[in-house]
């Protein structure tokens, strides 16, 4: 994955603790599904560990700091649901919407999805206009429930679909 001012690795042990500070931010936790409040260290080692082997997950970098996470995790139709997580110092930056592109044209290009679909909480307009930023269409509401606020949230899903251009573009060459 390639982005303008961010690089992409995949997670190292030693980026437990770093996880732990960003991800263990309340604004940060409780926009997101998986991630629970307080978030230890302990919490980010296992989150680690427990990632499946079909799951693609990167740490975003900017300038060789690890700022964030992104990935997708490929569905049984094909898909792929894409997801992301800033530490709150970089909010409102672009950087959620960099990383987003290079996380979309990734999974169009190297993972041959055809579809994608994505999930905010209805209160996170900062996630809400990333997400139409990148293109993605709402395919209505529903609820998710949220590890740091250990509830359902009311939230909206979105797809977008691989480009027919591009297609045509693979054939082509």
């Amino acid at each position: 994955m390639r982005a303008k001012r961010l690089t992409f690795r995949t997670l190292a042990p030693g980026d437990a603790l770093r996880i732990a500070e960003l991800a263990g931010d309340w604004d940060v936790a409780s926009m997101t599904a998986r991630i629970p409040y307080p978030y230890t260290k302990q919490h980010a080692e296992e989150w680690m560990d427990s990632i499946a082997e079909e799951e693609f997950v990167r740490a975003i970098l900017l300038e060789g700091e690890l700022i964030g996470a992104c990935g997708y995790f490929p569905s049984a139709d094909g898909s792929a649901e894409i997801g992301y997580w800033l530490g709150k110092s970089w909010w409102g930056r672009g950087f959620a919407t960099e990383a987003g592109e290079a996380l979309v044209r990734y999974c169009f290009q190297r993972g041959r999805f055809r579809r994608l679909t994505c999930c905010h909480f209805a209160d996170n307009t900062r996630s809400q206009r990333v997400i139409v930023k990148l293109g993605f269409t709402p395919t209505g509401a529903c609820q998710t429930f949220c590890e740091a606020r250990r509830r359902e949230v009311p939230a909206m899903r979105y797809e977008r679909r691989k480009p027919a251009l591009s297609l045509f573009r693979r054939r082509a060459a």
